[in-house]
């Protein structure tokens, strides 16, 4: 077999507690042997100013191109705050995005969830990502769509799933993320 893909993973909530973290986790135990779901970090980018996009930009920004450009896929998992994407979330995208014509985003296979207590799972963030991908030129997996509705009540005190219905649904997801990587890293 050959080595699993190299699938960056951006979770738009820095909060120690985040669901969307607890998410993060869960993909990663669900994955398929094919895959190897690595977290980057986005907390630390400053924000993006293209006059500090000089020679050179600040190391972090060139570490987290260099991770990004260095991945096989993408795996976006986020809340939704005010309908749409986090801050800290579109800061990453922005700064993967620089300079211009050199995007370390661009042709990668990449797939978006969104989890919430809300009832409808973070809809809005999702496809509001989902619009910036497309123009990123990330190729992301269109069925199953993934809204993680009620959130806050599937994972136990230390962070580990307990919903075997929503540990089915990941698992599906996880299995056609993995099947649309190959897919799409093949052509």
């Amino acid at each position: 077999m050959s080595s699993p893909r190299d699938v960056a993973v951006l979770v738009g909530s820095l909060r120690k507690g985040s669901l969307n973290l607890k998410l993060a986790h869960a993909l990663r135990e669900l994955a398929p042997a094919s895959l190897k779901l690595e977290i980057v970090p986005i907390g630390e980018l400053p924000l993006y100013n293209a006059d500090l996009d000089e020679d050179p930009p600040p190391a972090a920004w060139r570490a987290f191109r260099e991770r990004i450009a260095a991945a096989d896929a993408l795996l976006f998992v986020t809340p939704e705050y005010n309908r749409s994407v986090p801050g800290v979330l579109k800061n990453a995208i922005d700064v993967g995005s620089r300079p211009y014509g050199h995007s370390a985003w661009a042709g990668k296979p990449g797939a978006v969830i969104s989890g919430s207590p809300g009832a409808i799972g973070g809809f809005g963030a999702n496809h509001h990502l989902r619009q910036s991908l497309v123009f990123l030129d990330v190729r992301p997996l269109q069925q199953p769509e993934a809204y993680v509705g009620g959130a806050h009540k599937l994972f136990d005190e230390e962070g580990r799933l307990t919903n075997d219905d929503t540990r089915k649904f990941l698992q599906a997801f996880m299995d056609a993320f993995a099947a649309w990587v190959e897919k799409q890293l093949a052509a």
